[in-house]
């Protein structure tokens, strides 16, 4: 997996960025997650668990 920061938009001298984190097709596919889908993120201890919004 990789986290990469992407340039959302530029105001003026302000530059406004968004991280994406990219997750590979196999493990998308083991999830059983859909393209759309919404997730929720949990933090807990040093690690971000994302999970299908219910």
């Amino acid at each position: 997996m990789k986290l990469q920061k992407q340039l959302s938009r530029k105001v003026g001298n302000d530059e406004y960025a968004k991280w994406v984190v990219v997750i590979p097709p196999e493990k998308i596919k083991e999830s059983g997650w859909k393209e759309g889908e919404e997730l929720d993120v949990v933090f807990k201890d040093d690690r971000m668990i994302l999970k299908p919004k219910k």
